[in-house]
């Protein structure tokens, strides 16, 4: 690097680490239109606030982004052209992949609409209104309600604006709550159910680097896919979409982060981060790898089963990661210790101003449910792992409790099993026997069941007690697999309709394992609804009084709702002695090929660096937004609106971003849409999407 290069990173960076204060938040969009319009403009926006958020028509181009259920992404063009990254369409890759035709390995390119292949069980919602309801949510709670029937309440209010709402066709609808329950939103989205694989490049792109390379910086991967969404038939035509820009970004420059984060957890206390943290994230890194191990072993040699379960172990390595990063995190940046000053802090600040007296007794109350949860932590984890677990398991107790509650008045059941939700349900459970590999799963439920044995007096599962306590438990669980039906879809199907004496009647194994755990499940669950209903009591008391003593606006926690972050490309200080440049190019990413993975750049990338100039090909970079989980495929834009990039990682040092915003390490990593073009147009010769795109020369 030269002097003068240097001279322009490190510009760059004390440019960013001025601003980077102001860079902390996701942003709803009302909350946009209550920013500073000419600090905007000073960082870079040179649209009108107003294109970014018409309030009077409750949309703008941030609706240009779309939620697909736990990822985001973009529309492109006018006829429905979606890019998100390559790991948020896996699913449909994994569906549309067989032995003899191996997609998550070569990849994919529709070249003609009637090639672009289905996925069965993928949505994606647009959002079109938000509406503030707090009034309303708060007039449907009792006076004097205790903590479980405030929760109902609020669950039978939102489930009575929801169906309100969706009586318009297509829509799909919910209520958020913001801060615990200070606020509360409906979310009005469309939903289009007909999306279709178009474009997902190899494996050995979207996923270059692997697990080794996750979270880290510098990064080669090109993450990224397209589909398209249909309606009635036809390409799907968005209001807004995100035009593409050739030119890119370079260091320094203002870009905008647009998705549907998960959640972060910045309103905790410092005794419910600890909880977090000790049993959250180090139980997930402990459990989560052994189960990790357990599919990698289970499958060796076996195309078919490394295919079954590449999903569940995409999503089971992503997760262990982050709970890593998040331990390491919480440590490196004394997190709890740091949140406990901010809590004496507050407090000692709502004690000297009378409109927030209630705020200190709700402190306290905060920390004891906290520590009450501890006590049955381990018990608690257990259950609230089995939707991520065996897919037997998961199966059998969602089938039992489905049953359940179908003779119920719609209105009356638990959420997940509403009309609304059946036939999601029924065809998650008919796309799931593609994941499906029985070594896999038996290996993962004797993993689950010696665990639950491990537990202490006062945390017992009584059903996996009475069900493995006196044999060994691999036999025990071979045995369990031989008896049940739950595992053919055919029968499963069947069983979707079946009621609960037609399920005990059928004397499955599995089945009568669900009928045993269910009791249990329901109080863990009641308890947890109780547990929900004081924190909606008492987390509004507290936030109220952290954000009267911020005195400035404050971004709410992440809540899977619609949030727009501002921030530029900036590099960054690792650790002592290293900085990190914002910027990596396709030379880096032959540079790491080592013929095998997760290293292995394939041939055909390898022959067309040949023609150019490696180093001038873009691949990621990094800018400082906020971003968490379920920001991964969040369109970039730049200032002008125009597509630059696609979110899909953090770096290392910025996991434990959950718990706050540090503008020092606070990096995204992003995929450059030069990348994206340059694949397409000289790799894929891929005219017909470029055409369709805009971006053909």
């Amino acid at each position: 690097m030269t002097i003068r290069t240097w001279l322009k990173w490190t510009a760059c960076l004390s440019m960013v680490a001025v601003i980077g204060l102001a860079e902390e938040g996701k942003w709803t969009p009302q909350q946009v239109l209550q920013l500073d319009a000419a600090w905007l403009r000073q960082q870079g926006l040179e649209l009108p606030v107003s294109r970014l958020w018409d309030p009077q028509r409750g949309t703008g181009l941030l609706a240009g982004t779309v939620s697909t259920g736990g990822c985001s992404a973009g529309f492109v063009s006018a006829t429905g052209l979606i890019l998100t990254n390559h790991h948020c369409l896996f699913g449909v890759i994994q569906e549309n992949s067989r032995a003899d035709r191996d997609l998550i390995t070569n990849g994919f390119l529709a070249r003609t609409p009637a090639e672009e292949l289905r996925g069965t069980t993928t949505r994606v919602t647009v959002p079109r209104k938000f509406t503030d309801v707090t009034r309303e949510m708060e007039a449907g709670i009792p006076s004097g309600a205790g903590d479980l029937a405030r929760a109902k309440a609020i669950e039978a209010k939102q489930k009575e604006m929801v169906a309100a709402c969706e009586r318009t066709p297509g829509a799909r609808c919910s209520v958020a709550a913001f801060e615990g329950g200070l606020q509360y939103v409906l979310v009005e989205s469309f939903e289009l159910t007909d999306i279709r694989l178009v474009y997902a490049p190899p494996r050995a792109i979207g996923e270059f680097g692997g697990e080794p390379d996750n979270f880290r910086w510098p990064r080669h991967t090109g993450d990224f896919a397209m589909a398209r969404a249909y309606k009635d038939g036809k390409p799907y035509q968005p209001e807004f979409y995100f035009p593409i820009s050739r030119a890119g970004v370079k260091p320094g420059d203002f870009v905008m982060v647009l998705g549907y984060p998960g959640r972060t957890m910045r309103s905790l206390t410092a005794e419910e981060m600890a909880n977090e943290r000790e049993y959250r994230f180090r139980l997930r890194a402990e459990f989560y790898g052994e189960w990790i191990r357990l599919l990698e072993e289970s499958t060796k040699g076996s195309p078919q089963g490394s295919i079954a379960v590449s999903a569940t172990l995409k999503s089971l390595n992503n997760t262990h990661t982050n709970a890593l990063g998040q331990l390491a995190g919480m440590a490196r940046g004394r997190i709890v210790e740091k949140q406990k000053e901010q809590d004496g802090q507050v407090l000692a600040w709502a004690a000297q101003h009378a409109g927030h007296a209630p705020a200190v007794e709700a402190k306290k109350e905060l920390d004891r449910l906290a520590e009450e949860s501890r006590r049955t932590a381990l018990h608690d984890f257990l259950l609230q792992a089995i939707p991520n677990g065996p897919l037997a398991l998961k199966q059998a107790t969602t089938l039992v409790r489905l049953a359940a509650e179908r003779p119920k008045p719609d209105a009356e059941r638990e959420p997940e099993y509403m009309e609304r939700q059946l036939s999601r349900l029924r065809a998650t459970l008919e796309r799931e026997q593609k994941s499906f590999y029985q070594p896999a799963d038996e290996a993962m439920l004797a993993a689950y069941v010696e665990r639950a044995l491990k537990l202490g007096a006062g945390e017992r599962i009584a059903a996996i007690d009475q069900r493995f306590g006196g044999a060994p438990v691999r036999e025990a669980v071979s045995r369990l697999y031989q008896a049940t039906k739950v595992t053919d879809a055919g029968e499963r199907l069947k069983m979707f309709a079946e009621s609960t004496e037609q399920l005990r009647a059928r004397q499955d194994a599995f089945l009568d394992l669900a009928f045993a755990l269910e009791p249990e499940l329901r109080a863990w669950q009641t308890a947890t609804r109780t547990h929900e209903g004081a924190v909606a009591r008492l987390r509004p008391q507290w936030r109220r009084a952290v954000i009267a003593r911020a005195a400035k606006p404050v971004a709410p926690d992440a809540n899977s709702t619609l949030r727009v972050s501002f921030a530029h490309v900036a590099g960054y200080v690792p650790r002592d002695g290293v900085f990190y440049t914002p910027q990596t190019t396709l030379a880096g990413m032959i540079e790491k090929h080592t013929g095998e993975e997760p290293f292995a750049v394939p041939p055909i990338i390898l022959e067309a660096a040949r023609h150019v100039k490696p180093e001038q090909i873009p691949l990621d970079f990094l800018s400082n937004a906020d971003t968490t989980g379920g920001n991964s495929g969040s369109p970039v834009v730049n200032g002008r609106g125009e597509l630059v990039g696609l979110n899909f990682d953090r770096v290392w040092e910025n996991v434990a971003n959950d718990f706050g915003y540090n503008p020092e390490i606070a990096r995204n990593v992003n995929v450059d849409i030069r990348f994206f073009l340059w694949l397409l147009e000289d790799v894929e010769k891929a005219d017909n999407i470029l055409q369709e795109l805009g971006v053909k020369r």
